[in-house]
Formats: C-alpha cells, sequence, structure tokens
C-alpha cells in the first residue's frame, strides 16, 4: 500500500482528501501546518507528498527547499495542491522539484486521485 502525506491547514480539505485517498487504496498521514509536516517526514517513509504552499509556521516553499537537502527525501514525489496559480509559482513549484502543480479551483478531488494513482 503506497503511502501519502497531505501538508494542508484547512481541515475540510484535509478530511475530503483523506477519504478519497483511502477509497482509493491508500494509506495517508495529514499535517496541518509545515513544522509537524517536515517532523513527519522526517519520522516515516512516505511515496508521495501533496503540498499546500500558504501554511502556518513554515510555508511549502521552505519545506520543497528542506526535503531536497535531505539524503532520504530528496527522491520523494511532491505534487504541490495549491490556491497560488501564477505562472511565476508554478515555475517555481516546478523548479524546487514538484513532480505536478495542481490549483485548487481547477481540479476537483476526485480529479486528484486519479493523478495520483499516475504518478505512484
Amino acid at each position: 500500500m503506497k503511502n501519502i502525506l497531505l501538508i494542508e491547514d484547512d481541515p475540510f480539505l484535509v478530511n475530503i482528501y483523506t477519504t478519497k485517498l483511502k477509497e482509493s487504496g491508500f494509506s495517508t498521514d495529514a499535517a496541518n501546518d509545515g513544522e509537524t509536516g517536515l517532523k513527519k517526514l522526517k519520522e516515516k517513509e512516505f511515496d508521495l507528498l501533496i503540498l499546500d504552499i500558504v501554511l502556518p509556521h513554515i510555508d511549502g516553499w521552505e519545506i520543497l527547499k528542506e526535503i531536497r537537502k535531505e539524503d532520504g527525501l530528496k527522491d520523494l514525489k511532491v505534487i504541490i495542491l495549491s490556491n497560488l496559480g501564477r505562472k511565476e509559482e508554478v515555475e517555481k513549484g516546478l523548479g524546487l522539484g514538484a513532480v505536478k502543480y495542481f490549483i485548487k479551483a481547477h481540479y476537483t478531488p476526485s480529479e486528484i486521485v486519479e493523478e495520483i494513482k499516475k504518478i505512484i
């Protein structure tokens, strides 16, 4: 079973995505701020990280930079799921190593889960 970490500060979205992912056969864990998310990434092995950018304590940009420095996390697949949708932000996310960048308003949770299945 593939293990996914969702770092998202909106409890409603956390609930929707963890439910959808579990229904699709994934094991999921969630963190509601960047600090907790980084801690979980260092404690447990994940196959994929779904990352919001605007987060309390440590933002998604910093998490991406930190992941790419850590030996055990360098190769972790990261999908950004954010409301930030300007071209520069998308390019920055992909430039920092995200495999996909999804703008929340443009995709349903079911569409995101289908994309995840293609990635892992």
